[in-house]
């Protein structure tokens, strides 16, 4: 039998099998609350061994987009308690991913119009937020030079990261994935080109720019238990204005091995490799992606790496067979295909999604995909 529909031990945590579904952004919630049929959808799809939510709001502050479920009012935590009890009540296990999106946002989101905040004053060039336009009416926005956050308010942001994951274990949750990649908070502090601080979370050293990162690991860890705690990393990514720096394998092995040293569940790394942003196709670094895992396998022994991107059934047991891997994320196809495992298990054909309904409006294109006719 294939590895990949085996069972797994996640830190102490059996999971049914090693397919992982993907946290993917659907904003279908209107009042920034998991309603009925957010929990409906992670219901149909929870056959996965673990499934990650889309990104949650660690706070209004870190919000960078609307109609995104968050986690930090009374009122998220009991929508968010809906959809984990429907998950557990078909034998799932679910994870909350906490965001923070740094400087990707915009006044129209923020409490009272305030300028995002960042670990940088510099713009995110080409990217976009999705708040309110000049008429008021919902839509894509530049996102202003955001407001370096002060050395006395990290501390402040770290707080909020360990209250959202306790939120998050209070809502049901089995454990958070601390989303540190694709551009947002994280990634704008260990970038040396975008951090541009003077403080001891500035660019000239690494232990410095990797101190935000483990800061809120170790914060979230003593909160909720190390056991319950995975993190999302994207090192060759490129979205939101992330660019390639000279040592930056060393800064994720640096990172690797002090997660390694914490003992958390899981290390989630995206493979980006061919993703469209803002039409920019971003760059090609599968072996070079491949020689970080195997470096990281060394740093993270008792840690579990999962991958993400581009993955199919047969890259997903190559990797797992060959243990660079331990878990194998599916984002798009689990979309259009809640029975995701059993189409691959048994071979049967995937539906393809319908793009035009990713994000926003009502169940179609959300929980209307049927399962396969056998």
């Amino acid at each position: 039998m294939s590895k990949l529909f085996s069972s797994f031990d996640l830190a102490g945590r059996t999971l049914r099998n090693r397919l992982v579904m993907a946290p993917m952004t659907r904003a279908r919630a209107p009042d920034d609350v998991a309603d009925e049929r957010i929990a409906l959808y992670y219901a149909q799809r929870a056959t996965a061994g673990l499934i990650v939510s889309e990104g949650t709001p660690i706070s209004r502050e870190g919000q960078g987009y609307l109609f995104n479920p968050g986690i930090f009012t009374p009122e998220q935590v009991a929508g968010w308690r809906l959809t984990t009890q429907s998950a557990h009540a078909v034998g799932g296990t679910i994870f909350a991913q906490l965001w923070h999106v740094g400087r990707v946002s915009h006044p129209s989101i923020q409490d009272g119009g305030r300028t995002p905040v960042s670990a940088t004053s510099k713009i995110a060039v080409g990217a976009t937020a999705f708040g309110y336009d000049e008429s008021g009416k919902p839509g894509f926005v530049a996102p202003p030079a955001p407001r370096p956050l002060a050395t006395g308010e990290v501390g402040r942001v770290v707080a909020d990261f360990a209250q959202a994951a306790a939120n998050a274990v209070e809502a049901g949750f089995d454990g958070v994935e601390i989303h540190g990649a694709n551009g947002y908070l994280f990634e704008q502090f260990l970038n040396p080109l975008v951090n541009d601080r003077t403080d001891r979370y500035g660019p000239g050293t690494m232990e410095n720019r990797l101190r935000f990162a483990l800061e809120v690991v170790d914060a979230i860890c003593e909160r909720i238990g190390s056991a319950r705690v995975g993190i999302r990393l994207s090192p060759y990514g490129q979205i939101f204005d992330m660019p390639h720096y000279a040592d930056m394998d060393e800064t994720y092995t640096a990172l690797a091995a002090e997660l390694g040293r914490r003992g958390i569940a899981y290390v989630h790394l995206m493979d980006q490799s061919g993703y469209v942003m803002n039409d920019i196709v971003i760059d090609t670094f599968v072996e070079r992606l491949l020689r970080l895992l195997r470096e990281f396998r060394q740093n993270l022994p008792q840690t579990a790496i999962v991958l993400a991107g581009g993955m199919t059934r047969e890259r997903a047991e190559g990797l797992i067979g060959d243990g660079t891997i331990d878990l194998a994320a599916f984002g798009q196809p689990f979309i259009a295909n809640p029975d995701l495992v059993e189409r691959l298990r048994n071979g049967w054909p995937l539906t393809q999604p319908d793009k035009a309904t990713y994000y926003g409006g009502g169940p179609k294109g959300f929980i209307d995909y049927p399962p396969h006719a056998a």
